[in-house]
């Protein structure tokens, strides 16, 4: 074999073995990518869940006072201002383990002078106490807050605070709201991967947003979840980050 012909042959092997290379690192390189691809094969949506529920619990304060130039006749005529509020609310028909009245609070007003500042001597004292109300009859209690300030008609300085409503059972509904958004997660899912011709697999996991609580038909939301006690009614909203395996 000349010296040509045997050059020829070896180019032609060294270019076969360059093509066999080629060919072997396109494969490991395809297979390789579908690994990766694999394990990204997911999608990610976010359900929620809404429900109007009604609050079953009740807070109210009341604040009464009286103001006098003697210690001694201003304490008498707290004491004479709680009974009267202990009367007005028996006959209101509520239940005395449903009130708690807080300690007496006693500031000591000192002497306006006439430019404006404070002397040393005391012009009088004033006493303050609270009446708080605490019940599961919501209707009855929340009449009571917009007549209370009858009372002033008897002589008591009250002054009558926005009741506050709850719903005590808001860790059950919490988990049953979370359910139903999760849901809703999915359905979107489907929804998403019909349209793209794929199919949705288990769950992979999932991210509970804050539960935002609010009056009826309210736009608020906040990044730490929105508790409204100022609504007898309210509606709670669920939101939950799913991601979904694709098949």
């Amino acid at each position: 074999m000349d010296e040509t012909k045997a050059r020829s042959i070896t180019y032609a092997a060294v270019a076969l073995i360059l093509a066999l290379g080629l060919i072997i690192s396109f494969a490991i390189a395809t297979n390789g990518f579908v690994k990766v691809k694999g394990t990204e094969n997911s999608i990610t949506v976010t359900g929620s869940a809404k429900k109007q529920i009604k609050s079953d619990l009740i807070v109210w304060d009341g604040t009464f006072s009286t103001n006098s130039p003697s210690m001694s006749d201003a304490y008498k005529q707290l004491t004479a201002s709680r009974e009267k509020v202990k009367n007005y609310l028996k006959n209101q028909g509520v239940n005395n383990s449903e009130i708690v009245y807080s300690s007496i609070n006693t500031n000591i007003i000192n002497q306006l002078l006439p430019n404006g500042s404070y002397s040393n001597t005391i012009d009088h004292y004033q006493l303050t106490q609270t009446v708080s109300i605490r019940s599961k009859d919501v209707e009855k209690i929340t009449e009571l807050s917009r007549q209370a300030t009858d009372l002033i008609n008897e002589g008591v300085e009250l002054q009558s605070m926005p009741p506050q409503y709850f719903y005590t059972k808001i860790a059950d509904l919490k988990v049953e709201m979370l359910a139903q958004a999760t849901k809703d997660a999915r359905t979107r899912a489907e929804q998403i991967c019909d349209a793209a011709g794929s199919n949705v697999g288990g769950l992979r996991n999932a991210k509970m947003g804050v539960i935002q609580i609010t009056p009826l038909y309210s736009t608020e939301t906040s990044d730490s979840g929105v508790n409204d006690t100022s609504s007898l009614d309210k509606e709670i909203t669920a939101v939950i980050s799913c991601q979904f395996e694709i098949k």
